[in-house]
């Protein structure tokens, strides 16, 4: 039993870790965007997106202790923030947030399903 009361298991950390690398893809593709289409200023497209990218890959990289999964929750609620600045970012930042959930529930499942 972990920190926060869940064992991490291999499963958790491989989709955890799948649905973080390309929430950074996505996040990060998002600078340019802000600044084509969003006019948002570089200095805080280049903050906001590039940032929440890196933080993604950290939260990836703590996979295996619980913290990064508090991590990658709060990297689930800073995309869907995006949205202010990016109205496209509440959907995609909504479905990543979904396949978060998701990635832990069924990995969880799956393998008290398999260690019985």
């Amino acid at each position: 039993m972990g920190l926060l009361g869940f064992q991490v298991t291999p499963g958790m950390r491989r989709l955890g870790a799948s649905v973080l690398g390309m929430e950074a893809i996505v996040v990060g593709l998002a600078t340019p965007v802000m600044i084509t289409i969003g006019g948002i200023t570089p200095a805080l497209a280049v903050t906001t997106g590039i940032g929440l990218a890196v933080f993604c890959v950290i939260a990836t990289g703590l996979l295996k202790r619980p913290i990064g999964y508090v991590l990658g929750s709060v990297a689930q609620v800073l995309a869907i923030a995006m949205g202010f600045l990016v109205p496209a970012m509440f959907f995609l930042g909504t479905i990543f947030a979904a396949l978060w959930v998701t990635a832990i529930i069924v990995a969880r499942r799956v393998e008290g399903v398999t260690s019985r």
